[in-house]
């Protein structure tokens, strides 16, 4: 995240002396990715974070692949994954590659008794329903319907929800997550065209700052293997930090959609990217104004690409039959487009009042056995003509 953050209590220098009041020191930690290349950010613990008294075992939380090659378009009904007690057991992997995973999660409940940490993975969670707070290492967040959280990798977290009803579509990411580089800068600032800014962005807001030792359970996520680890200092120990690498939040709602004369690509409405894949914003906008413009999109082919739209709310005007939560799968290769009557349908149409998410990925992603569980195994028909 290239925005400076400070929050706390810090020295006026790096790596020199910063004291407790009690006169003994505090302990420095660089947080950082990309060795010491990418973003980093410096914390001060009461406690040494290197203090473990036990590793209790592991379990295998790989996804299970069930299609590895595949070339058909898919519909997923999202709201038909089940709600669950846990917050890691509701997550369920549906689409899969090298380079990141796809997850949907009901959670019920709050994380309690453990401390959760992805050193694999970057995390985006997509707020679709529910509300509550973020609370993390580097800091707290408060979230809503329809705020991403981005949660760098190696932060460690829990959630606290409001109710039981909880919609959440996490992706994880094994490359860093980045505001889009063409809306950048040199120095990292967000440019005038740009369909957010850094007033949009939340930045932690307040810090937990605990004084403890015991037994604390945190569960880590290394190599799709989740390790139960025991710490004997109260994780939430930071009195400060400041630097680049941090989680924040940002609402699909602050998204200022990019519109023209004709119908525009799928780009103009990306809001993050890595080097693997990128995340698209589709959200309630004037359609196109030319006189004879046709405001659904053009048939196309993703050579390059397998594409991933999660519906989230509206009525998406190119497609038929799609409600809350469903989930498309166009493959590489294939070309897709609005279904049979959706082009007819659009032209004329000032305004549409869709919103979703999409996930382009440029490696091919594989279908899992939650992912085929719920799948609608004749989308791929659905363009045929009467």
């Amino acid at each position: 995240m290239p925005f400076y953050h400070k929050l706390g209590e810090i020295p006026h220098k790096r790596h020199t002396i910063f004291k407790k009041p009690n006169g003994e020191l505090y302990y420095e930690q660089l947080f950082g990715t990309i060795g010491f290349d990418g973003m980093s950010t410096n914390m001060y613990h009461i406690h040494r974070p290197t203090q473990v008294k036990d590793i209790k075992g592991k379990k295998d939380v790989s996804p299970k692949v069930a299609i590895k090659n595949n070339i058909q378009s898919y519909r997923f009904h999202g709201f038909k994954v089940q709600p669950e007690n846990d917050y890691l057991e509701s997550r369920k992997p549906v689409l899969t590659n090298s380079d990141c995973t796809i997850i949907l999660a009901a959670p019920k409940h709050s994380t309690k008794d453990y401390f959760y940490k992805n050193t694999d993975a970057d995390e985006m969670i997509f707020i679709h329903k529910g509300s509550g707070k973020l609370r993390t290492h580097l800091g707290n967040l408060d979230f809503k319907y329809g705020d991403y959280l981005i949660v760098p990798r190696g932060t460690i977290y829990k959630i606290d929800f409001d109710t039981e009803d909880n919609r959440l579509f996490i992706v994880e990411s094994h490359r860093p997550i980045y505001t889009p580089k063409r809306y950048r800068n040199w120095f990292g600032q967000l440019l005038e065209h740009s369909p957010f800014c850094e007033r949009d962005i939340r930045r932690p807001y307040e810090l937990e700052t605990n004084d403890e030792k015991g037994d604390f359970l945190m569960k880590i996520k290394k190599q799709n293997e989740l390790f139960d680890m025991v710490y004997a200092t109260h994780p939430f120990d930071v009195v400060g930090y400041d630097g680049f690498n941090y989680p924040y939040a940002l609402s699909i709602h602050d998204f200022e959609p990019i519109t023209g004369r004709v119908h525009q690509p799928p780009p103009v409405h990306q809001t993050f990217e890595t080097d693997a894949f990128v995340v698209c914003s589709f959200v309630p906008r004037l359609y196109d104004y030319h006189p004879d413009a046709i405001p659904a999109p053009y048939n196309h082919s993703n050579i390059d690409s397998d594409e991933v739209l999660y519906y989230v709310d509206g009525d998406f005007m190119s497609r038929n039959d799609i409600d809350a939560g469903h989930i498309s799968l166009h493959p590489a290769g294939i070309p897709h487009g609005p279904h049979p009557g959706a082009t007819e349908r659009s032209i004329g149409k000032e305004k549409t009042d869709e919103l979703a998410v999409m996930v382009d990925t440029f490696k091919p992603l594989q279908l899992t056995e939650e992912a085929m569980a719920i799948a609608d195994d004749t989308y791929y028909q659905s363009w045929l003509e009467d």
